[in-house]
């Protein structure tokens, strides 16, 4: 029956989107928050232990973002059957070169697209709406990757139907994009700077966001918009003032070191 395609992808997106965010998200949170967090608070950029109940909401909200990404995979579905999908299944019929660089168009088209689309969500008569959910988390952990309002995560998982539909992509091109999407998603929400001393000013590597620059943005709000890297808050002059301060700070404590408090005086 026509329904049961359906709701088998429905099932299966969804499953697929869960176990990526337990594991993305799960593991570093084991990691950093309950194994070694003793010996990794000292990378912990703002210095607190996040409260159970705050955490509880962002695996909440993660697993109804799940549920509108998957509803959304199945609208995609359709489309794709209808004819109407640019995937193509042999590298060959775009050619390899053609194949490596569309990994990196997928990640540059979405860097934009979320920037403007956050800053977007920003707009005050819009944001309590849409945005302020995933604002709740002001020091962030693992879990928050996914924290959206329903009607953010309609925005975030709007980004690759609407590309898949202009832009030919292969499904190997698509997991590569998916699996860096992770893993920035929780690195900016990681709550811990893993980055070296000096990324933000080496030339080589300035241009990329840390986790010290989403960090802040959930801390301050009206700055830091940016995705995976730093030059749409570079041109529009969006970046923290104390951006590259903060960041060497936290590296320098880092290098100390220091003791976790205990999770009851916070």
């Amino acid at each position: 029956m026509e329904w049961q395609i359906y709701l088998d992808k429905f099932i299966a997106s969804g499953s697929k989107n869960l176990i990526r965010y337990f594991l993305f998200a799960g593991i570093p949170y084991i990691l950093f928050y309950v194994l070694f967090q003793s010996k990794t608070f000292r990378m912990k950029i703002q210095q607190k232990v996040p409260k159970a109940k705050d955490i509880r909401r962002e695996v909440l909200y993660s697993i109804s973002s799940v549920a509108v990404f998957s509803i959304i995979s199945m609208g995609f579905f359709a489309l794709v059957k209808g004819g109407y999908s640019t995937i193509y299944g042999d590298i060959s019929e775009y050619g390899t070169l053609y194949f490596a660089l569309s990994i990196p168009l997928l990640i540059i088209l979405h860097d934009a697209y979320f920037y403007w689309t956050h800053r977007a969500m920003h707009w005050k008569p819009i944001f309590k709406y849409v945005h302020l959910v995933h604002h709740k988390s002001t020091d962030p952990t693992p879990w928050a990757a996914f924290a959206f309002h329903p009607l953010e995560a309609i925005v975030q998982g709007a980004f690759f139907p609407i590309v898949a539909l202009l832009v030919p992509v292969h499904p190997i091109a698509i997991l590569t994009w998916v699996l860096y999407q992770f893993t920035l998603n929780v690195l900016g929400h990681l709550g811990y700077e893993i980055l070296p001393k000096g990324f933000t000013k080496s030339k080589l590597t300035f241009w990329h966001n840390t986790g010290t620059h989403h960090n802040m943005h959930h801390k301050y709000f009206s700055c830091n918009y940016g995705l995976y890297f730093n030059i749409w808050d570079r041109l529009m002059g969006t970046n923290h003032a104390k951006y590259d301060e903060t960041f060497e700070e936290v590296c320098e404590r880092r290098a100390k070191g220091v003791e976790a408090p205990s999770p009851q005086a916070t």
